[in-house]
This record gives structure tokens, sequence and C-alpha cells, in this order.
């Protein structure tokens, strides 16, 4: 069976490169870092230069949090994310801990 991403529904951090009007336009996301076991957005870029395909409504192709409740074997289970500003992170801030 094959399974659709789940997909980022708004992205609040508008100086990464990927957002346009609070929507991500890249592929995919990875949330957490290789050390990080917070639901932080490891994709996030900041640069002067706009990136992504503005066509595209961005996913969550990984997730490395192992105790978020929507992990399933490193997939993000949840019909979809909301990525957002906690400290100074842009984190998933649909992370529901297990």
């Amino acid at each position: 069976m094959v399974k659709e991403m789940a997909r980022i529904s708004k992205c609040d951090v508008t100086d990464c490169s990927y957002n346009k009007n609070n929507q991500c336009h890249t592929l995919a996301i990875t949330v957490g870092g290789p050390q990080d076991p917070t639901p932080c957005c490891d994709t996030y870029m900041h640069s002067s230069q706009k990136g992504g395909i503005p066509e595209v409504q961005g996913g969550v192709g990984a997730c490395k949090v192992e105790n978020c409740n929507f992990n399933q074997a490193f997939e993000c289970s949840a019909p979809n994310i909301q990525v957002g500003m906690h400290g100074s992170n842009p984190d998933c801030l649909t992370f529901k801990p297990k």
C-alpha cells in the first residue's frame, strides 16, 4: 500500500527560503536532525534567495523524532503538520509526545 506523505498545511517561518505566503514549497522536509531529538525542521534554510517549486505543497519526507506519537517507522502519520517558531528554532508544531 502506498501512503501519501503528510503535507505541511502552514509554515509561519517566513524567513525560510522555501516559505512563500506561509506555505512551504520544497518537495519534502526532514523533522529532527541527526543529533536532535526535538521536532525541529532540519530543512530550514535562511538565504536572501527564495528556493523550492512554487506549485509544490511541501510534505514530511522523514521524521527522526522517535518520541512523537505520529512517528511510524520514521514516517509521519499525521494527516498534515504545521511548522512555526518554538523559541529560536523552526519546529513541527504538530509534534505530540508518546
